[in-house]
């Protein structure tokens, strides 16, 4: 299983890939983060979390997008944003039939370091000893949606929404990475208008 974990932000928004591998472990394939200029409209900012998202979705072609559940805060304003970037990792996982899991952080915190209410550098040192890294993933954004593609690898059964409806089995996952292929050299090799 490939595990796409989205940390949601409005400036920096975590992405992190892992695959499964026998024996309850996990592999890492990717992280990053989309980041946004604080200064452009909000409207302007959630496009291109949007398109970022869509480029790492249509990379890696996940079996399962994990998205840190949005709580309430103090910061209504950090909130509003998080919720926003959350809700189009969503959308695009839906456009791609691709099924969504929501993880609280404490979830996530319990998961990978056995306290749910661990402090960020146990996270990432964490993440960093189950995915074998030879150095903590930074920043700490695509370390966070690391732990959460990990939390979802190691859920318990039945943390899938709506998992019977969007199941996608390993040759519709290799089509639409040819497809993704396909688009992106043609997209690279046509002439600009």
């Amino acid at each position: 299983m490939r595990v796409l974990g989205v940390d949601p932000g409005l400036t920096r928004c975590g992405i992190g890939v892992v695959d499964s591998a026998p024996g309850r472990k996990a592999e890492f394939v990717a992280a990053g983060v989309i980041r946004t200029d604080p200064d452009l409209a909000a409207d302007l900012r959630l496009l291109g979390i949007a398109q970022g998202l869509e480029l790492w979705l249509d990379e890696f072609v996940p079996d399962v997008v994990a998205v840190e559940r949005v709580f309430a805060q103090h910061n209504h304003s950090t909130v509003m944003g998080t919720a926003q970037a959350a809700g189009l990792a969503m959308v695009a996982a839906a456009r791609r039939k691709v099924p969504v899991a929501l993880h609280t952080p404490s979830e996530v915190k319990a998961a990978v370091t056995g306290n749910g209410r661990a402090e960020k550098a146990q996270v990432q040192f964490m993440v960093q000893r189950i995915l074998k890294l030879a150095e903590t993933p930074t920043p700490a954004d695509a370390a966070d949606a690391l732990a959460l593609a990990i939390a979802h690898l190691w859920r318990p059964a039945g943390a899938l929404q709506g998992g019977e409806r969007n199941q996608v089995a390993p040759a519709q996952r290799q089509w639409a990475a040819a497809q993704a292929a396909a688009r992106r050299a043609k997209a690279k090799y046509s002439p600009a208008s």
